[in-house]
């Protein structure tokens, strides 16, 4: 008997110390999940739009044609629903009212493109609007009044007409082109902006614009016009990265990058880096690489692969032009912070050439099945890869400033109860910071894309990415507040993130291993 009442205190300690451990590790765990729903201190949070997307009045006051305005005027069986942005969200008229909704929501900066031709109608320096000068400070000017900080970007998509007759961005005196611009706004704007973007997602219209029929300036000139029009474009960049450098930041002591665009990459065949890794650099690593590389230039890979293609295919040289010692240098280190763009994430695997891969990379691209689908055909829901391309991004380039200048995923306009974009936020946000805080990813802002319902490019207005809704059927363009509205407010007010079930205190219990969705709540 006393044998047996020993084991039973034996037991009894046991229980205890086993629920003691038990309720320490979960109560240790629970502080850690909190702590990675919430943003560091310093952190900042804001919205975007760009010019062709939102200001509408495409002919108001001499402004000049871009290239969106003739692709939308010329090829209207291109975009979804044979839309344009003639009028788009009217920002033109009533960028008050957009103001206004970024400061009810408490954001700290608003995030904008500017229109180079609304500023040279002409695209070049020999003659410039004072209207569209004067529209772009006073949007400034009432971002200011409002305790929102301006972060301006030179160019998203909207190239000047005339400049595209000349062959645009395969004519590399577009690289005096754009450094003309540039020395104009830094010289208007400079005194009271202190982030610049030179120019949005290289990746986007070098590939679509002169890669396909796909985008303006609707040209199919691959194999060499998407590389053609990359090589300008970062030389374009670095031009006006040193005239603000120069002659600029002694008096306005500003920041100025470059936006990349960079998709997560997940091996389908688990293992298999060396096609994660080729994946990257292709697509990210090919504008990141020159700018952020220690040796500068093009990733290794990435010239080797074009090269052998090129002379298998009968070129005497490669496709992928080469830049002299002299360029090499003058491009790298163009940069005082990363600019992010990223969406979505893809599985990748080697293929042979017969099968349709990425221009030059014999790697297939495609997506897991059981991905959420969302109102853009190509963005699925895979939140693990957020958190994989930031810390990809901390170890390729030594852990630079991250700037997150457009993250975010669509509807299709028909409700203002967006709760899976609640979801999508909540779950990207919550990779960014874990990222951030446990991986020790140098990731300081963080912008919506998008505040409104925009002209949203070959897919027009029949998807929207804004937290705000905009009736495009309504001359007045009514802006309403969707529901993430409201989550966002408290967001912003908490600096903490809020689910949309409040019982769900992880990701992967909406989204699941690497995006795989558990509960539907579309």
């Amino acid at each position: 008997m006393c044998n047996n009442l020993v084991m039973e205190y034996v037991k009894f300690w046991i229980l205890v110390f086993c629920t003691f451990t038990t309720i320490s590790h979960t109560s240790a765990e629970s502080d850690e999940d909190d702590d990675y729903l919430t943003f560091p201190p310093g952190f900042r949070l804001g919205a975007g739009g760009a010019a062709y997307q939102i200001e509408g009045a495409w002919n108001v006051s001499g402004k000049g044609v871009s290239v969106w305005d003739t692709f939308t005027h010329t090829y209207p069986q291109n975009i979804k629903d044979g839309s344009n942005g003639d009028v788009a969200c009217d920002s033109y008229h009533k960028y008050k009212e957009d103001v206004r909704l970024v400061k009810e929501i408490g954001l700290k900066y608003y995030r904008f493109s500017l229109s180079w031709t609304r500023i040279l109608p002409t695209g070049y320096p020999n003659v410039v609007s004072k209207d569209g000068l004067r529209y772009y400070n006073d949007l400034i000017d009432e971002l200011h009044r409002n305790g929102i900080e301006p972060v301006v970007t030179l160019y998203h998509w909207d190239l000047p007409q005339v400049l595209e007759d000349q062959g645009g961005w395969t004519n590399d005196e577009v690289v005096n082109w754009f450094g003309d611009y540039a020395r104009i706004v830094f010289t208007e704007f400079g005194p009271k902006v202190k982030i610049f973007t030179t120019i949005n997602e290289p990746t986007s219209f070098c590939r679509e614009g002169y890669g396909h029929l796909n985008r303006a300036p609707n040209k199919d000139l691959d194999p060499c016009g998407t590389y053609l029009c990359g090589h300008n474009a970062l030389k374009a960049h670095a031009r006006a990265y040193h005239i603000y450098d120069r002659e600029f930041r002694p008096t306005q002591n500003g920041k100025i990058g470059i936006v990349f665009a960079c998709p997560g990459q997940i091996a389908k065949n688990p293992g298999d880096e060396a096609t994660v890794d080729t994946y990257y650099q292709f697509t990210c690593g090919w504008f990141a690489h020159p700018i952020y590389s220690e040796e500068g230039d093009y990733p290794q890979i990435m010239k080797t692969r074009v090269a052998k293609n090129s002379f298998d295919e009968g070129y005497f040289r490669s496709r992928l032009p080469v830049f002299s010692p002299k360029w090499i240098e003058y491009i790298r280190g163009t940069a005082d912070y990363f600019g992010l763009n990223h969406y979505t994430s893809v599985l990748v695997e080697e293929a042979p050439k017969e099968r349709e891969t990425i221009l030059d990379t014999g790697i297939h691209a495609s997506v897991d099945s059981s991905w959420p689908d969302t109102a853009t055909s190509w963005l699925k829901i895979v939140p693990s890869g957020f958190g994989g391309i930031l810390r990809k991004i901390r170890d390729e380039y030594n852990n630079p400033n991250v700037f997150v200048l457009e993250n975010g995923c669509s509807d299709n306009r028909t409700t203002l109860s967006d709760t899976q974009r609640i979801e999508y936020f909540y779950s990207y946000l919550k990779e960014m910071i874990t990222a951030i805080k446990r991986d020790g990813c140098n990731v300081t802002m963080y912008s919506i894309w998008s505040l409104l319902d925009n002209f949203e490019w070959n897919d027009g207005y029949a998807e929207g990415f804004g937290i705000v809704q905009v009736d495009f059927k309504d001359p007045n363009r009514t802006r309403t507040p969707k529901l993430s509205v409201d989550r966002w407010k408290e967001v912003v007010r908490t600096r903490k993130l809020q689910p949309l079930n409040p019982t769900i205190e992880d990701a992967s219990e909406l989204f699941g291993h690497q995006g795989r969705k558990r509960s539907a709540k579309c």
